[in-house]
């Protein structure tokens, strides 16, 4: 929806901040004056009782609605859903929110504080909020980010039980265990140490034998669950079309943690865009007449680091040889290793730009 100056003040502006079982929804003037303020269930017969009170409001205020919400992709997108039947839907960042809360004299944290900071952050940015939609594109990557989050959940439980395995086998086997499999781990060495979880001199000791396994039982449960999930993650990856498993470094599990955080790349009208989301661009951090730019601690940081991983990998033995020869030209020019990553990641997130927009494999000649 565009807007010109001149407009902002025929407009009603409804913020709201949203909650698992309950929402809240301020309505303003372009002034940013409060005309209502309501709080409601998370529930089809709520959101039409909201919808009715705005209508009412806006016809005896003879202004146009235009609702911003905080978030549209957990306990807010029923909603959303709602109230694009009827009204424009603006997406409002958590940043520009937490913002306007800092301009108030006593800045206070309450549910009409923030649905308050989130219609004042429409009036002032309402020609700039990206509009609220549903598409296929980020349906899946809302599925993607959900199997992404799950995985992680289930490699870090694997890790900590891992850890636990390895001081209950070196309890009965002490340092022999590690003599016997090269990864103590393996599809085969689980069905080993199921089979014969003590040597024959502890074969009394029940409780310890029972412990290794069930170790040993979630460990194979785990793998089977991560394996489940990785071929659910191919299907979607599949439906989108999209061929980033294609770039050096970049898997199935690192393009679809790099989908799920880019959602649409529609979204973005640039790879500049796409670099600020994510945080690649440096932030500038200058006095007088010293010049000083520094690492960008903001934007989207599980996409940043998803990059990271893809670049560090292109930097390996078996990696990408553009990349290095990119690296060592920075390194040359006088900058840190770290320094030198974060322009590798800047220039791999034009790659990914373009490879998404174009649904384009990765080709070593685009990017000579």
């Amino acid at each position: 929806m565009e807007t010109k100056e001149t407009d902002l003040v025929s407009f009603l502006y409804v913020g709201v901040d949203v909650h698992k079982d309950q929402h809240t929804a301020v309505a303003t003037n372009c002034f940013g004056q409060t005309l209502f303020e309501k709080e409601i269930d998370n529930s089809q017969e709520e959101f039409a009782e909201l919808v009715s009170k705005v209508k009412i409001l806006a016809e005896n205020k003879k202004l146009k609605p235009v609702f911003g919400l905080e978030d549209t992709s957990a306990y807010g997108q029923r909603l959303a859903l709602r109230l694009c039947q009827d009204f424009p839907v603006k997406v409002v960042s958590p940043v520009l929110v937490v913002r306007e809360r800092k301009r108030l004299t006593h800045p206070e944290k309450s549910d009409s504080q923030d649905a308050l900071g989130v219609a004042r952050a429409l009036i002032s940015r309402i020609g700039t909020l990206p509009d609220f939609s549903i598409s296929k594109t980020s349906e899946i990557s809302k599925g993607l980010k959900d199997l992404t989050v799950d995985r992680e959940f289930l490699v870090k439980e694997q890790t900590r039980i891992k850890n636990q395995l390895h001081r209950l086998l070196h309890r009965a086997y002490n340092s022999e265990y590690r003599a016997k499999f090269k990864n103590p781990f393996a599809v085969r060495a689980l069905e080993y140490w199921l089979k014969h979880p003590v040597p024959a001199e502890l074969s009394g000791n029940i409780l310890l034998k029972n412990q290794i396994r069930r170790k040993v039982k979630r460990l194979k449960n785990i793998k089977k669950e991560v394996v489940e999930m990785e071929e659910e993650m191919k299907i979607l990856l599949d439906q989108t079309e999209q061929k980033l498993d294609t770039l050096n470094g970049c898997g199935l599990v690192s393009a679809s943690a790099v989908l799920a955080e880019i959602k649409d790349i529609d979204r973005f009208n640039s790879p500049n865009a796409l670099a600020r989301y994510g945080g690649f661009c440096p932030g500038e951090k200058s006095s007088g007449k010293r010049i000083r730019h520094i690492k960008s601690k903001s934007g989207n940081r599980k996409l940043n680091m998803a990059v990271h991983r893809i670049v560090l990998s292109q930097l390996g033995i078996h990696g990408n040889k553009y990349s290095k020869e990119y690296f060592k030209k920075k390194i040359g020019e006088g900058k840190n290793k770290s320094q030198a990553i974060c322009c590798l990641k800047r220039k791999m997130v034009n790659i990914i730009y373009m490879m998404l927009k174009h649904k384009a494999a990765y080709d070593y000649a685009a990017r000579c």
